[in-house]
């Protein structure tokens, strides 16, 4: 005998768990599936994300931040320190205590709404069934009107650079050393790898990131990617493009690392080797043939706008679908899912998806790129704010990067922002705010900000956008 449900979610990510809190909100009889042993073997919600992901690299990012600024930023200030001691194990143990903390508090709310978690792997059969496989190898059966997998994605693994102890590891490795390497190499200086590289660089371990592309995050507007570059260098991280790694081979307690750039082949030794090269939806194991549920030429699971896959009633959101392989993403897309299948309107627009990468300075963005609206012969306008010219900055110390606004000369949209510089993270909310509102940039330029404070910032560049900024000279006046 089955138990039935109106909704089960594979997966307790960021997108499934949200899915599975939403679908209780509104009234549905909800069950989650997910298999995740944490490093003392315990079942735990949260996935990658607040495992092994997000939560923990943000939590070794803030240690290491404020243990660099002790060591070579507060002179600066004022403040003389003496005798700082670095105790990486203990680093590592409040990082753990966080993740502890914020899973344990998923499993409350899954209490409180009413879930079941069904603690093992989940497959998708036939007629929307679900077997889970629990740990010790037993299998249970459950039925529902609606299916939604969220299964997330794991670390793309190179058979040429194969993992090997602590020697050789990929993010989730590169967050559990209990002392500070001497030397590092980075495959892949994409945002995994900068925010790994900066946590061991800032702890003092000497930093290279071996980059395949010949462009530096090719992703972000080129004016903020080589602001980027050049403060990241300045901060020691050695970045190499156009290097493509053919091997390694781990020699005693060393790393021999193969690449080859445009000088030929080379050779490096190193310390630890981190494989940081970007994630792959995980469905291995997720489907049956007889699920019915198509995937397409990239092995994601297909959907149409609705998250909804080719079998009715089942759908696929998060990192196993189409789009940016985000936390927030996986989230929204959770809550348009349990509203559709609710009855109720819903939907999540992928043109404001803010983007992040965790380093110091932060960068942010949201919208399209200067040379993406140069490619789609948009007539746009550019405007800029460097935090060099802000108070708030000036009295925290932390004057670099700048934030940039584009709008439409049309009809004075904001078509996207971009931010290089403390809190970028929070000042881009603003403006993700404002595209998702449709708001002008007139809008923003009337609209009050305190002072002094960083998001002074937002409203300077908007006022340069249209050739009237207060505090920097303008190009043009009105």
């Amino acid at each position: 005998m089955t138990d039935h449900y109106d909704v089960i979610v594979l997966g307790a990510g960021p997108a499934g768990y949200v899915a599975a809190i939403r679908c209780a909100q509104l009234g549905m009889k909800t069950a989650c599936v997910e298999k995740w042993l944490n490093k003392n073997d315990k079942p735990a919600l949260g996935g990658t994300c607040l495992n092994v992901g997000c939560i923990p690299s943000k939590a070794l990012l803030e240690a290491t931040e404020l243990y660099h600024e002790a060591k070579h930023g507060f002179d600066d200030l004022g403040i003389t320190c003496s005798d700082i001691k670095l105790d990486v194990p203990k680093m590592i143990a409040r990082k753990d205590k966080i993740v502890s903390e914020l899973t344990g508090g998923i499993e409350g709310l899954f209490k409180s709404n009413g879930i079941d978690w069904l603690v093992g792997a989940g497959t998708v059969i036939a007629d929307k069934h679900v077997r889970v496989k629990a740990h010790d190898g037993s299998t249970t059966e459950h039925s529902a009107d609606n299916i939604i997998i969220a299964t997330g994605s794991v670390p793309i693994e190179l058979p040429i650079t194969p993992l090997h102890g602590d020697a050789v590891v990929d993010s989730t490795g590169a967050l559990e050393w209990q002392s500070v390497p001497g030397k590092v190499c980075v495959i892949g200086a994409g945002i995994i790898g900068l925010e790994l590289g900066s946590v061991w660089r800032r702890l003092g371990s000497e930093v290279v990131l071996l980059e395949a592309m010949d462009a530096f995050l090719p992703m972000v507007d080129a004016q903020i990617a080589k602001d980027a570059k050049r403060t990241f260098t300045k901060q020691g991280l050695d970045i190499q493009l156009s290097a493509r790694v053919t091997g390694s081979t781990v020699k005693g307690d060393k790393v021999i690392v193969n690449y080859e750039n445009s000088d030929g082949a080379q050779t490096m030794e190193v310390d630890k080797l981190i494989v940081a090269v970007g994630r792959k939806a995980y469905v291995h194991g997720v489907l049956t043939d007889e699920a019915g549920v198509e995937l397409d030429e990239r092995g994601l699971i297909h959907v149409n706008d609705s998250c909804e896959t080719n079998v009715p009633g089942i759908y696929a959101i998060g990192d196993v679908v189409r789009g940016p392989m985000l936390a927030h993403k996986g989230s929204e897309e959770g809550v348009m899912v349990a509203e559709l299948i609710a009855g109720e309107t819903s939907s999540v627009n992928y043109d404001v998806m803010p983007n992040v990468i965790y380093t110091h300075p932060e960068v942010a963005w949201v919208g399209k790129t200067e040379e993406q609206l140069k490619a789609d012969g948009v007539d746009y306008q550019a405007g800029t704010f460097p935090f060099a010219a802000s108070g708030r900055a000036k009295a925290k110390g932390d004057t670099g990067g700048l934030v940039k606004i584009l709008r439409d000369k049309s009809t004075d949209r904001m078509l996207g922002a971009h931010v290089i510089g403390p809190s970028a993270s929070e000042l881009l909310g603003q403006s993700v705010l404002a595209m998702e509102f449709d708001a002008t940039i007139e809008d923003i330029a009337h609209t009050i900000h305190a002072h002094p404070t960083l998001s002074e910032a937002m409203h300077e560049a908007a006022l340069s956008a249209d050739g009237r900024a207060i505090h920097i000279a303008n190009r043009k006046r009105r």
